[in-house]
């Protein structure tokens, strides 16, 4: 497949300039909150104990390839955050009309933090109730900079310790958490102590105090290294012995998959969720997990070299989940790092994943750069194939996106399957003749559902006007793309009709023909 449409979704070339671009404009995000928080937000920040000089030390300190960091990037964007809430704050103070200054406020955090807890925060019961919304902001801002500071402290610990010296302090007490993060999917009772996922084991004297103060803890930075106070116990966690750093904790590197050149994955502790479906623990990979990303890794760079350098270039950390009957998923404001059910799923299914939530990373460095779309209202009227139920524009954008990615990773695992020497590959991959099978129904069944969904994306842009001219080019090259894979995929669609997956094709076109009935542009034009 050589078209030009496919060859923009699959220009690593470019990709590349667009991450470097992405760390210098997080650079400059990173230099410019540090001088709105000196120049407006000083006394607040005193209040809330944020350390604003100490983080004018960090960015001094981090290299330029930190700043397309999964955690270096959720750490900005979440200072960014607070930032945007201390404007909030200080305008609610002089607001005169405080109820529709709520209402816009709810309305304005519904598109902006869809993916935060931040709206519950502040709107606990949906409602944009002024009662009590000056308390719970600043609840969140103070939040907000613990978590901040907390993090950032082990950035660099050396950093730390020298802002210290420099302001020459004695201490400095910093409030922490030792227990599971499953954001960031940390152990209890470890710290993260770099960007690549290296963590440091407390000794076994902590555990018992932290299981008594639920986790909470204190960071003591001393001119001579950091320590950790809780109850009655003081354990040294990092020591500054003549400028050459030494972890007094057990440390132990990050997990680390197959590379090529630069560009490397690591893989994290494992997320676990309970029978609610709600996370539970976080608990140590097994090493089977990572074999199994490791030849899932390594199928894709055989069957779809294209596909895998984006992979290379934009996935950057595993989470394995455990959690059955959820989801993989990511986090637009945690670049890189991919949470990947690897226990309730297949090989073929891991494969899948890790491309999936690749994408979405491909698609948001795409909307760092590029605005595609306005005026949506994140209204939810668009019918999604994929969830069966209405989505804003802003999820069918994704949606289609990721899945034509899908369509073209089961076209080209077919096709490296079929010919000399393909049944072979196939089985040394760890898949088997019936993951071929569905491969393939997968492949036409992602076909149907993007092209039901980029008609609802041309409405959107000529009846609606939502779509910007970027947005419009991005939408004709998934059209140009899934054409090519629908006619790359016509020499298997009969082995599709033969096999036990024929059903469930003919009934998935049948539920999409009911859905573009009950939710087609047709009605959307009358509503």
């Amino acid at each position: 497949m050589d078209t030009h449409s496919t060859m923009l979704l699959l220009d690593s070339q470019r990709l590349t300039q667009l991450r470097d671009e992405f760390r210098l404009s997080m650079r400059r995000l990173f230099v410019d909150l540090c001088r709105e928080m000196h120049a407006h937000h000083a006394d607040l920040a005193r209040e809330l104990g944020l350390p604003t000089g100490f983080f004018d030390s960090l960015h001094s300190s981090l290299k330029p390839k930190a700043y397309s960091n999964w955690k270096v990037v959720g750490w900005i964007e979440t200072l960014n955050d607070l930032v945007y809430l201390l404007d909030v704050f200080g305008q609610l103070q002089s607001e005169q009309d405080r109820p529709e200054f709520a209402a816009q406020l709810l309305n304005e955090c519904q598109e902006k933090f869809f993916e935060h807890g931040y709206l519950d925060d502040l709107f606990p019961t949906g409602q944009p109730h002024v009662r009590g919304l000056e308390k719970r902001l600043f609840a969140l801002c103070q939040r907000l900079a613990q978590e901040l500071t907390r993090e950032a402290l082990w950035l660099d610990p050396a950093v730390a310790v020298k802002w210290l010296r420099q302001r020459k302090m004695k201490r400095w007490d910093v409030s922490g958490m030792l227990s599971d993060n499953f954001e960031r999917s940390e152990i209890a009772g470890t710290v993260s102590v770099d960007i690549l996922g290296a963590w440091c084991q407390a000794p076994k004297e902590v555990p018992p105090v932290l299981r008594q103060s639920e986790g909470r803890v204190l960071f003591r930075v001393e001119p001579t290294g950091i320590t950790l106070k809780a109850g009655k116990v003081v354990s040294p966690i990092w020591s500054d012995g003549g400028g050459v750093g030494r972890w007094r904790w057990a440390y132990h590197p990050p997990v680390v998959a197959p590379h090529g050149g630069d560009d490397f994955i690591t893989v994290g502790p494992t997320l676990v969720y309970g029978k609610n479906r709600q996370p539970r623990t976080v608990k140590p990979t097994d090493q089977r997990q990572v074999e199994r990303i490791t030849c899932a890794w390594q199928t894709i760079q055989l069957a779809w070299p294209e596909g895998h350098a984006l992979l290379a270039l934009l996935t950057s950390r595993v989470i394995p989940l455990q959690a059955k009957g959820v989801v993989s998923f990511s986090y637009r404001h945690r670049p890189g790092l991919s949470f990947i059910n690897c226990f309730d799923r297949g090989n073929l299914d891991l494969i899948d994943d890790l491309i999936h939530e690749n994408s979405h990373h491909h698609l948001n460095l795409l909307l760092r750069k590029h605005v595609m779309y306005h005026g949506d209202h994140n209204q939810q009227i668009f019918y999604s194939p994929w969830r069966r139920s209405l989505r804003p524009l802003r999820g069918i954008l994704h949606a289609t996106f990721t899945f034509t990615m899908g369509a073209l990773l089961f076209q080209r695992l077919s096709s490296w399957a079929s010919g000399r020497g393909g049944a072979a590959r196939w089985k040394q991959a760890g898949l088997t003749q019936r993951d071929l099978q569905r491969a393939r129904f997968r492949c036409l069944e992602e076909v149907a559902s993007v092209r039901y969904s980029l008609q609802d994306l041309h409405y959107a842009d000529h009846h609606l006007g939502w779509l910007t001219g970027s947005g419009r080019r991005l939408v004709g090259q998934l059209v140009e793309a899934i054409e090519q894979i629908e006619r790359e995929s016509e020499r298997f669609k009969r082995d599709v009709s033969r096999s036990t997956f024929s059903s469930a094709l003919r009934k998935h076109s049948k539920e999409l023909q009911e859905a573009r009935q009950a939710y087609g542009p047709i009605r959307l034009s009358r509503a």
